[in-house]
C-alpha cells in the first residue's frame, strides 16, 4: 500500500431513498418541496427532513430517510440485513441501473406509491474528480481495491468501482453492513492498493 497518496474519505451509507418529483408529491402533497437538512459529500446533495416508511413482502421499516434533490426515477437503496427484514432479494448495482431489481410500497404522510422496482444494494464506489482520477490513474468504470486499517479488522475491499464526473468530490461509499465488517465511520481514510 502506498501511503504517500492521500487516503480517500470514507462515507458510510445508511438505507435512503431517491424519490421522482411524481412519487414525491404523491407521498407529500401536490407542490411539495424536500428540506434539505444536511449536505452530504457529492456537491448538490443532501439528506432532506423527510422520511418514509418502506414496505415489503416480510416487514417494513420506518424512518427511512429521503435523499434529495429530487431524481428521474425512485430508487431505494438498502442494505443486505434491511432485505432480509423485508423479505427481499436485491442485487448489487450501480445507483441508477434499476431494471430487474424488486419492488417495494412507499408510505409518506400523505399517500403512498407501490413501485414495481427500484431497489438495489448499491455497489461499492469511489466517486472522483477528473482531477482527482488523474492523480490516482483511474479512469471513469474502473475497478480497483481498496484497503481500510482499523485495528483488528484491516479489510481490503476488492471489487470497488470508481465513478468520475466534474460533479463529484472524492469519497468512498459503502453501505452500513459493509462499514460495520470493517469497524469504518464518516470521515474514516481508506487507500488504493491497486
Amino acid at each position: 500500500m502506498d501511503k504517500k497518496q492521500p487516503g480517500i474519505v470514507v462515507g458510510v451509507s445508511n438505507r435512503h431513498v431517491h424519490l421522482s418529483k411524481e412519487d414525491i408529491e404523491i407521498l407529500f402533497g401536490k407542490g411539495y418541496e424536500l428540506k434539505p437538512v444536511k449536505d452530504l459529500g457529492q456537491p448538490g446533495q443532501y439528506a432532506a427532513d423527510e422520511k418514509v416508511i418502506i414496505v415489503g413482502p416480510k416487514g417494513a421499516i420506518e424512518q427511512v430517510r429521503v435523499l434529495g434533490p429530487a431524481r428521474n426515477n425512485t430508487q431505494i437503496e438498502i442494505s443486505r440485513t434491511d432485505a432480509f427484514k423485508l423479505g427481499l432479494n436485491p442485487p448489487v448495482r450501480d445507483s441508477g441501473d434499476i431494471e430487474n431489481t424488486p419492488g417495494i410500497v412507499i408510505v409518506g404522510p400523505k399517500g403512498t406509491v407501490i413501485k414495481d422496482k427500484g431497489v438495489i444494494l448499491a455497489k461499492r464506489h469511489i466517486h472522483m474528480h477528473p482531477k482527482d482520477a488523474q492523480h490516482y490513474g483511474v479512469k471513469d468504470k474502473d475497478i480497483v481495491k481498496v484497503v481500510c486499517e482499523k485495528e483488528g479488522r484491516r479489510l481490503i475491499f476488492d471489487d470497488v468501482l470508481v465513478r468520475v464526473s466534474e460533479k463529484f468530490a472524492l469519497e468512498f461509499h459503502v453501505d452500513t453492513d459493509e462499514a460495520n465488517a470493517a469497524l469504518l465511520k464518516n470521515g474514516d481514510l481508506v487507500w488504493i492498493i491497486e
